[in-house]
């Protein structure tokens, strides 16, 4: 009753009603039974065979297997093609094994403590809980591809991820006019998106709020999402009521305002009732639904945990009550559909089952299933350092830029300022190939990634015009609001465009549906901008536990790109700051190896301080054949600056991305020079006027750019270069506990470089 739609609520009523009446078949009532049994003795099973595993066991709402599995059958009945699926650890490794054929000897290798993946392939691996898989269901109707995402410890923080995978899935192209997602567009026709939670975490972690904001925003819809609560009424150790002000966990859900059905945990059947329910609700209205499965958890947190030391009455009364799966066979041989002996085969094949691929447990190899679908082709990252041709041809760039701001002027009125500073300008320096500034740079790499045939997405707040308002790659219909991205008409053959997400304001969810956005297609940029560098602050969980760590927990690629406007610009110690300490701190780039790995690396870091720089960055992302996520230390700045212009030759075939930049002054007469000032981003331009106003002309200024894989050998060629220089200093405009100092000082000691000076901050 709390739906502001009469439609809706008139709706829901009828067809709860209806569904409400309907008997299940004989063949579904199996099917659930079968999937529960199978459920409780795996877990009975593990807790024979590795009694200090904690398990997250199934037990005590065993019933989530009608939900699951009414779900999988129904779905091609509705046309659904795909499933995304995200879910807490709890009953996990029982839905992979029983039901979403997961190798069931993996499962037991790693709980023996072997090696996840193959020796050759790159990674480390993740704790049990934390496994996916990914199959076809099949039914009489046809199948549907389900796909479980990896989840971290880190509770519903998978939740966005899991709805940016939908929409990346889903047909893009049919929101509207080139991504420009028109009102009334409902994507997920064929996409499903599937969220699984616990009560508590539901209840207590903010970005299930900020998932939810995301769920009816142009650019973030996935046509509903289907949740389903274990609410197990303990999270950890705290009761409902310290874990929560509300009455219900699911009362966050009304604020949508979304349908909301409690469930008995005891009555699989009903459960199977409110999933058709749910299904026929989010097909006919493309909103979310929620199921609160009202159930209990019978063991602690895990199941080496006693609960009964701050619950003694409710684990009372839970270690009283038969399991809900003998609950549910006592009524069906009470009612004839079921019987005691097919009960003990049942029970005894499967352990018989479990119990020969236990045997098979030290002779079975580890595996690695990743690659595949959209992303065969694609490799790993090699180990050697990898430069890579990102260039364009001239006169194709010439033409990218010209239609960068090509709009049809006889039916669309653009902002007079806009004309003169905007487009008018670009024209001029496109013909002129002179003083490239950053937008036009960024205008060039995204067309020319568009006819190479990627998609682009470009998420975050204010990016359409941006927020130091330089952009302007979405321009506005002062008559009437329409929107017109030029980059979308460069070509009458284009099939590829770029979709602008002016964002709610929300970092972690946002960052997290992007990263999920990036995971399902290499043929894709995804681009995340930051308003200020500070402002991912809030998005670190995203960070750690996915954009980090992704490849080497799960070998999951993503080429997300992060943009973090940062300088403090007299503004303050952290204002700005995106903190680039924090993803040096976070790369696994090894300081004590020689020669160090290349791009061998969990993310790339760059502080570009030149529009041709930013552009090969863009490119290069794009063009490898493996995929990185990317965090630029992008300038505020130098957005508008002079220096940091590039010419059109800069862009050229045969250019690339240098992750270390010579002083263009002092590189004339290297003889001369006696100091060598090493800095990153768009502190050099300071130091530069400085030196030049002082007329210090034995000192060279050393740009940085690309931090991470740490440049070894551009430094080493510099440093031969100036084989006079005598005094070397680190310059940066950060503390000495921000920046990059502590990561390049690192690096520089271990190795024999007569770089012992290294060790200075100047501010």
């Amino acid at each position: 009753m709390h739906l502001n739609d009469w439609e809706e609520r008139h709706w829901f009523s009828q067809m709860y009603e209806k569904i409400l009446s309907e008997d299940l078949s004989r063949d579904d009532k199996q099917r659930i039974v079968k999937l529960m049994l199978k459920s409780q003795n795996f877990d009975n099973f593990l807790a024979l065979k590795f009694p200090t595993l904690k398990r997250y066991g199934c037990e005590g709402a065993e019933s989530m297997f009608a939900f699951f599995s009414e779900l999988f059958e129904i779905a091609p009945q509705n046309e659904i093609s795909d499933i995304v699926l995200c879910t807490a650890h709890r009953g996990r490794l029982n839905l992979l094994t029983e039901l979403m054929e997961f190798p069931v000897v993996q499962m037991f290798r790693k709980a023996k403590g072997k090696i996840e993946f193959p020796p050759e392939v790159q990674g480390s691996g993740d704790v049990m809980s934390h496994f996916t898989s990914s199959f076809d269901y099949k039914t009489s109707e046809g199948k549907v591809h389900v796909t479980m995402l990896p989840n971290p410890s880190h509770l519903e923080a998978v939740n966005p991820v899991a709805c940016g995978k939908a929409r990346s899935k889903a047909a893009i192209k049919r929101l509207g006019d080139y991504g420009n997602e028109k009102d009334g567009a409902q994507p997920g026709d064929n996409i499903l998106c599937v969220q699984v939670h616990g009560d508590g975490a539901f209840s207590g972690q903010g970005v299930v709020w900020e998932t939810n904001l995301l769920s009816q925003c142009p650019h973030f819809r996935i046509g509903g999402s289907i949740h389903l609560i274990t609410n197990n009424q303990i999270a950890f150790t705290a009761e409902a009521r310290i874990g929560r002000s509300s009455l219900h966990c699911t009362d966050i859900a009304k604020s949508l305002p979304a349908p909301v059905i409690h469930v008995n945990g005891d009555s699989p059947e009903d459960l199977v009732r409110a999933t058709r329910l749910a299904l026929a609700y989010r097909q006919r209205f493309r909103k979310d639904v929620f199921i609160n499965l009202i159930c209990y958890r019978r063991w602690g947190h895990n199941e080496l945990d006693d609960p009964s030391f701050t619950q003694p009455f409710m684990y009372q009364k839970i270690e009283s009550r038969e399991s809900v799966p003998n609950l549910y066979v006592k009524q069906l041989i009470q009612q004839g559909d079921f019987s005691e002996d097919e009960r003990k085969k049942l029970v005894d094949d499967h352990t018989n089952n479990l119990m020969t691929e236990f045997k098979e447990m030290d002779k079975a190899q580890p595996r690695a299933v990743h690659l595949g679908g959209n992303w065969k082709g694609m490799k790993q990252s090699p180990k050697e350092f990898t430069k890579w041709d990102t260039g364009v041809a001239i006169n194709l760039l010439k033409y990218i830029g010209a239609k960068s701001v090509e709009y049809p002027k006889d039916s669309f009125k653009i902002h007079p300022h806009l004309q003169k500073t905007h487009c008018d300008a670009r024209i001029t320096k496109i013909k002129s190939g002179e003083n490239i500034d950053w937008s036009t740079a960024e205008a060039l790499a995204f067309g020319s990634i568009l006819l190479e045939g990627n998609d682009i997405r470009l998420s975050g707040q204010d990016v359409g015009r941006a927020t130091f308002s330089h952009r302007h790659i979405q321009l506005v219909d002062q008559k009437n609001d329409n929107v017109f991205i030029p980059l979308n008409y460069i070509h009458e053959e284009q099939k590829n465009f770029i979709e602008i997400a002016n964002n709610p304001l929300s970092e972690e969810a946002v960052l997290g549906f992007e990263f999920g956005f990036s995971l399902e297609n290499p043929k894709l940029l995804t681009v995340w901008e930051a308003q200020f560098g500070d402002f991912f602050n809030t998005a670190q969980v995203i960070i750690d536990q996915f954009i980090a760590s992704a490849e080497s927990k799960w070998l999951l690629q993503s080429g997300l790109v992060m943009n973090l406007p940062h300088g403090f610009d007299g503004a303050g110690p952290e204002h700005s700051s995106c903190r680039m300490e924090r993803f040096l701190q976070l790369t696994d780039s090894r300081e004590d190896q020689n020669p160090p790995d290349g791009d061998h690396i969990n993310f790339h870091i760059a502080n570009p301080t030149t529009s041709a720089q930013y552009f090969h960055l863009l490119r290069r992302q794009v063009i490898t054949p493996f995929r990185k996520p990317l965090v630029i230390v992008a300038p505020k700045i130098l957005l508008r600056h002079s220096k940091a212009a590039s010419k059109i030759h800069d862009f050229a075939p045969g250019t690339t991305f240098n992750p270390v930049l010579d002083d263009p002054v002092a590189s004339s007469d290297p003889s001369k020079i006696k100091k060598l000032v090493f800095t990153s981003g768009k502190h050099a331009y300071a130091l530069m006027k400085e030196r030049d106003e002082k007329k210090f002309n034995d000192t060279a200024i050393i740009r940085v750019e690309g931090l991470t894989p740490f440049p070894l050998d551009d430094l080493r060629n510099i440093l031969q270069r100036y084989g006079g220089a005598q005094k070397f200093i680190w310059s940066q405009e950060e503390p000495r506990n921000a920046g990059a100092f502590a990561f390049i000082s690192r690096r520089v000691e271990k190795f024999s470089w007569n770089f012992t000076c290294l060790c200075r901050v100047t501010y």
